[in-house]
């Protein structure tokens, strides 16, 4: 019987060894490193090696997985232009009306979706307020894809810039008269705000390369100059298990469009629970896309866990991230600081002393909140490396928590995507988690109300100076 524990043959046995002297000395540094630091160490060294040799150009298989970290250095990111306080009350206003949008169409039973949005939110305003080209002037500007559940965000914004009015937010799946707004993206309904269809799930994603693919045709047959025309697809992470997700992940990399970027919201969630509960889907995404042949980047935490990351001087703390499956990171998002230790620190010597050194608040923080997708540093930085990055198309997983600012009836709750609505008292709450000045004596016969700060108020204001200076109105 083999060995299973033996170190088999391999391809590299058929080659000839110019010089098996150094290719012993190779081997035998790393028996030693196991030997005195142990495995952990070993797989360090060789993973970091092999990044190296992949990014000098040596020919080696793909390394299809690393670690469970952000891809950019928090001192690597590049600062973000333009007013973070002012963009950070637009997107308050924003989480309100598309939460308050839903709730108060729950009342006709028409349903609609509040946690999505509520998760992928900067990742939607930190391009419009910074990447989104609009297509005025030479016409081409950018093409998006939103997806489908995240609809009510982009009417919220809409109604923000004065695109949209009150009897409209309420007409939302209510097209019967004519004046409603669609569930999702469509153009035959709403063709002066959406470009394309992106529901059902996994229409959005091959579309989007396919659109990618026929701007390069356009431009080098010269039929028409879309050569600075980028197309960003938004997806959940749960929409990647259709057929159609992935279907075309190849041929993207094949042609090099480099002219596309999917974003995928990795909240950990479908529609009924986690997405993979006993593995880690943002794993599984980048080794399916890395082995495609596409560029990766992952946004995974935000900026509270760099003291953590800082403390973690033997490696502990990114094993424990790497071996902690979707479920329970679900888990650590719901309990308390006492049960975090025990579990997640608990694990390993090294990580029970560094908890020592954390106090609870922090870890509450990290667990609960602090995710790279809710950040606008850090989604800015995701972008501007997808733009910068030539030969292959970009994906970038962000990881974020499906229900964020809700409230804690809302928050990676496993039935949270079929909650439709907010009761009075957690509109409350989240008025001031968001620090909105909209008054109880607002809330009228137990309705909640829409907010706005005023067509001249600054948040509108830098809204519109912002989407001018790119090109006009996006989505359109």
């Amino acid at each position: 019987m083999t060995d299973p524990n033996a170190i088999q043959p391999s391809e590299l046995d058929q080659l000839p060894d110019r010089d098996p002297e150094e290719t012993a000395e190779w081997q035998a540094s790393l028996d030693a490193v196991a030997k005195a630091a142990g495995p952990h160490r070993a797989a360090y060294l060789m993973r970091r090696t092999l990044e190296r040799a992949e990014g000098t150009g040596v020919a080696l298989p793909k390394l299809l997985e690393t670690d469970y970290v952000n891809s950019i250095p928090t001192g690597a990111e590049p600062a973000v232009p333009g007013d973070e306080a002012l963009e950070a009350r637009i997107t308050a206003w924003n989480r309100w009306n598309a939460a308050a949008m839903v709730t108060r169409g729950s009342k006709y039973g028409v349903g609609g979706h509040i946690a999505t949005f509520a998760s992928a939110a900067w990742l939607y305003e930190t391009g419009f307020n910074h990447f989104f080209r609009g297509k005025e002037g030479d016409g081409s500007g950018d093409q998006l894809y939103i997806q489908g559940h995240a609809s009510p965000g982009i009417y919220a914004r809409a109604f923000l810039d004065g695109r949209l009015s009150e009897q409209q937010l309420d007409n939302f799946r209510q097209e019967a008269g004519g004046n409603g707004l669609p569930s999702y993206p469509h153009p035959r309904r709403l063709p002066w705000l959406w470009e394309f269809p992106t529901v059902s799930m996994g229409l959005g994603p091959l579309s989007a390369i396919y659109q990618a693919r026929f701007n390069r045709y356009l431009t080098n047959r010269g039929i028409k100059d879309v050569s600075n025309s980028h197309v960003w697809a938004f997806l959940g992470d749960g929409e990647m298990d259709e057929p159609e997700s992935t279907a075309a992940l190849a041929l993207a990399s094949r042609e090099q469009l480099d002219n596309l970027t999917f974003v995928i919201n990795c909240n950990l969630q479908r529609l009924d629970g986690p997405v993979r509960a006993n593995f880690k889907i943002v794993q599984e995404l980048e080794a399916q896309f890395r082995g495609a042949g596409w560029n990766v980047v992952k946004t995974l935490w935000g900026s509270a866990w760099d003291e953590l990351f800082r403390l973690d001087t033997t490696g502990a703390l990114v094993r424990r991230l790497r071996e902690v499956p979707d479920a329970q990171v679900q888990t650590y998002q719901t309990r308390d600081a006492a049960y975090i230790r025990q579990d997640f620190f608990g694990a390993d010597p090294a990580l029970a002393e560094m908890a020592k050194l954390i106090g609870d608040d922090k870890i509450i923080e990290c667990f609960h909140f602090s995710r790279g997708g809710h950040e606008s540093r850090k989604v800015y930085a995701a972008y501007k490396a997808a733009l910068e990055h030539k030969g292959a198309p970009t994906v970038i997983l962000a990881q974020t928590v499906k229900g964020h600012t809700l409230g804690e009836g809302f928050a990676s709750k496993n039935a949270n995507h079929q909650m439709k609505k907010l009761t009075v008292d957690e509109f409350k709450a989240m008025r001031d988690r968001l620090d909105l000045p909209i008054k109880d004596s607002d809330f009228v016969d137990g309705q909640v109300p829409y907010g706005h700060p005023g067509a001249d108020a600054p948040e509108v204001r830098y809204l519109q100076e912002r989407r001018a200076a790119l090109g006009g109105p996006a989505p359109a």
